[in-house]
């Protein structure tokens, strides 16, 4: 929560609830040439400006007004973000870019001392990161100079008025359309083409996929509250039709997708990162391998870039960097994917998790991390990961789905530089949503588990450092929990001994925060206050039962075996050294600088053999998969997740 705990302002929450045609059908009625139900009562209050702004914009530039709700969803589900713009530059319910000045340095993984292969028997490759110079912005950065045009309305107004902000957007509909030679029509069937052209995407894949979503979010309808408290509505039409065919006329170029490991409903790209010899026996930028036959894939990790496309692109298709398997557009949700499956990546820092995972890349390039995401970028990275879950058979869960954020150092020297993305503005909860996996109450009321679980708008920690060290970020909505050494917001904040600094609400500072979705063990409870186990530590958030934080979960836990006062904690499951075969070095089992004390219990998100993937050399015929006796449980520790050797603890089941 922002601010005290006192503090009385009410805050509206998130709703998202589909409607029948049957349910919203008499509303609807009453607009029927704009095809859209009002915002019931609440058109004669304040909660209903923004369902007005939509039917006035609609009306003053003749476009269905179910059209332009439905396009508003795509782009943010109807949400203002009271002016700050998306990790594109997008501002408002349409998301209408201004990308001048969003521009950041360079790519995430360039930055800080993370080595983004994490394995210390190769040497860390640290090239010298020459950015390409930005090119003029494309099209799809720059509809709100458009919008501006069109409308008469400064841009100023545009990015920080919602109503202006639709204006625009459904000035740009009706542009699209105008462009495109087809009528004003009352009929949203008729806009198909519009609205891809709206998608910013160049090519017909892209703009097909964009499209139909909308058309999806027509026929199903949506109804919420954003996140200024607005009600906003759109009638179910389950049986619209759709001009599929105008697309063609659009003069968009087409893409051969041949190549890609993605699902039918997204459009994607083979961009390939390359693999080649350079320098003095130095290759790059990933690794051979036979995934899953040699070694199964466990994990899929979700980054941020924080930088341009273009670049990003350039920057993947260099042999001297790193690579990651996908990255997905924001405005448009376009995937390119660079690296196979079957091979291994170089992107988490975390040898152990690279040679076990996915990566993907979300495109974000605002030199601050306060920014928000587009509902076409949430929407086409869900349907990527479903794929892949799917197809190697990983878990739909936090365990599994890991941020960046939230991927072990694999030694003591590497944790303070391990990196932070996708941030505390991720809406994981949403994600999970899309994902079709949400995150439910699966425990009794006092159980000895619990799934963290806060609103999104509404819960809003105060962050510094978003653009200035030590300056507060805007207010924003966030998946994450503050944790304190006692059940009082005055209390010290929980410190993490690996990060080797005094713990601060710096928006990069992982080391006293939960993350939605993660599940911890219940430690004590006081009035509105839960306390978890957490990096050996009793740390407490607050989660009161009018507006709680976290769920109660139910699920396996593991502490120390009797006898023990503590075990160790690792950064990666490694073999023991009797399982490598003779010309392959044996790496060190070497435990973090954590704890799990005994007395506390851990969540378990899986149990793994110790294994370790041999890769050093240009030429594959020296990699090996080497696979011990010795098991490990992975466990929620902190902020991020570890290993525990199974030799070390009990398993039990979380009463309750």
């Amino acid at each position: 929560m922002r601010g005290s705990a006192t503090d009385p302002t009410p805050r509206h929450g998130h709703r998202h609830l589909r409607r029948s045609a049957g349910t919203l059908a008499s509303a609807a009625l009453l607009l029927p040439l704009l095809g859209a139900a009002p915002a019931q009562s609440a058109t004669d209050s304040s909660t209903g400006r923004l369902q007005r702004a939509f039917a006035d914009a609609a009306a003053e530039y003749h476009v269905p007004q179910s059209v332009l709700l439905a396009v508003s969803y795509l782009q943010s589900r109807w949400d203002s973000h009271i002016g700050a713009p998306s990790v594109t530059g997008g501002y408002g319910p349409m998301h209408l870019t201004d990308a001048r000045t969003a521009l950041a340095t360079t790519e995430h993984l360039a930055e800080g001392t993370e080595d983004a292969r994490g394995d210390g028997a190769r040497p860390a490759l640290h090239p010298d990161i020459k950015v390409p110079e930005n090119s003029a912005l494309p099209a799809r950065l720059r509809t709100l100079p458009k919008a501006a045009e069109l409308t008469g309305l400064p841009a100023a107004e545009l990015r920080t008025d919602p109503a202006a902000n639709i204006a625009g957007g459904a000035a740009l509909l009706a542009a699209a359309q105008r462009e495109l030679g087809e009528p004003a029509s009352a009929d949203p069937a008729h806009w198909y083409g519009a609205v891809a052209r709206f998608s910013g995407a160049d090519d017909t894949a892209t703009a097909r996929a964009y499209a139909n979503d909308v058309y999806d979010v027509l026929r199903t309808g949506e109804q919420r509250t954003t996140d200024d408290g607005q009600q906003v509505a759109l009638a179910a039409r389950p049986h619209l039709f759709a001009d599929t065919g105008q697309l063609k006329r659009a003069g968009l170029r087409t893409v051969a997708a041949d190549d890609v490991e993605c699902p039918n409903s997204v459009s994607c790209e083979w961009i390939p990162a390359p693999y080649s010899e350079f320098g003095d026996n130095d290759y790059g930028n990933h690794d051979l391998g036979d995934r899953p036959d040699s070694q199964s894939i466990k994990y899929i990790v979700i980054h941020d870039t924080e930088g341009t496309w273009d670049g990003v692109l350039n920057l993947v298709q260099d042999p001297t960097y790193v690579s990651w398997n996908y990255t997905i557009r924001s405005t448009d949700g376009l995937i390119a994917q660079h690296v196979k499956a079957k091979d291994v990546a170089w992107h988490a820092g975390n040898w152990y998790i690279n040679a076990k995972s996915v990566g993907i890349e979300h495109e974000g390039f605002l030199a601050a991390p306060d920014a928000w995401y587009t509902e076409a970028m949430y929407r086409s990275s869900a349907r990527l990961v479903k794929y892949l879950a799917r197809k190697y058979g990983i878990p739909l869960d936090r365990q599994h789905i890991l941020g960046h954020d939230t991927v072990p150092g694999p030694t003591t020297s590497t944790i303070p530089g391990m990196h932070t993305d996708p941030g505390p503005y991720w809406d994981w909860r949403h994600y999970f949503q899309l994902l079709g996996h949400p995150f439910r109450a699966t425990g009794g009321k006092y159980s000895d588990m619990v799934t963290i679980r806060p609103d999104y708008a509404d819960n809003e920690p105060v962050y510094t450092g978003c653009t200035t060290k030590g300056e507060p970020c805007t207010a924003h909505g966030s998946s994450e929990v503050r944790l304190y050494s006692d059940h009082d917001e005055n209390a010290p904040l929980i410190k993490d001994i690996g990060l080797k600094t005094d713990p601060t609400n710096g928006v990069n500072d992982l080391s006293s925060r939960v993350s939605t979705g993660q599940q911890y063990a219940v430690a004590d409870r006081w009035g509105d206050w839960t306390a978890i186990w957490y990096l050996g530590q009793k740390a407490w958030f607050e989660n009161p039962a009018e507006q709680p934080t976290a769920v109660p979960a139910s699920g396996l836990v593991v502490t120390p075996k009797d006898g023990l006062a503590s075990v160790p904690v690792y950064g990666r499951a490694y073999p023991e050294k009797e399982a490598y075969p003779a010309g392959v070095p044996a790496q060190s089992v070497v435990a973090l600088p954590y704890t799990l004390p005994a007395g506390q219990k851990y969540v378990v998100g899986d149990v793994v053999p110790g294994e370790y993937y041999y890769a050093v050399t240009f030429t594959s015929d020296s990699h090996r998969v080497v696979v011990g006796k010795d098991l490990y449980y992975e466990i929620q520790y902190g902020h991020r997740v570890a290993f525990v050797r199974a030799a070390d603890v009990r398993l039990e089941s979380a009463v309750g």
